[in-house]
């Protein structure tokens, strides 16, 4: 199996739409990710980052229905694919391990 590596940038996205589940849009993560990590995100830059995800299979996406407090547009959601979710599980094992590595290590002021 091929090894998927990711950005800082597409690891919270993926992430995020992990956790939105059927609110994962552009705007809903951009409020998240403002109101979670006090981290402010240009929408432009998350909608690149999103569709390059669907291009690696690890998100797809559909239109929501039209609204009238967006003037007619419709939304793009978007959601983890099996291969995203396998993804997530992976860099979560990898983070928690090197997490429990961490007080092993004999680093000044730590």
């Amino acid at each position: 199996m091929n090894k998927t590596y990711l950005g800082e940038f597409e690891e919270l996205m993926l992430t995020m739409v992990g956790i939105l589940k059927e609110e994962a849009y552009g705007n809903a993560i951009v409020k998240e990710v403002q109101d979670q990590l006090d981290r402010s995100l240009n929408l432009s830059a998350v909608h690149v980052t999103l569709y390059r995800l669907e291009d690696k299979g690890l998100v797809k996406s559909f239109m929501g229905g039209a609204t009238q407090e967006r003037g007619g547009r419709r939304k793009r959601y978007f959601e983890l694919t099996s291969a995203g979710i396998s993804v997530l599980q992976s860099l979560q094992e990898q983070r928690l391990k090197l997490w429990k590595m961490l007080p092993e290590l004999k680093m000044a002021g730590i």
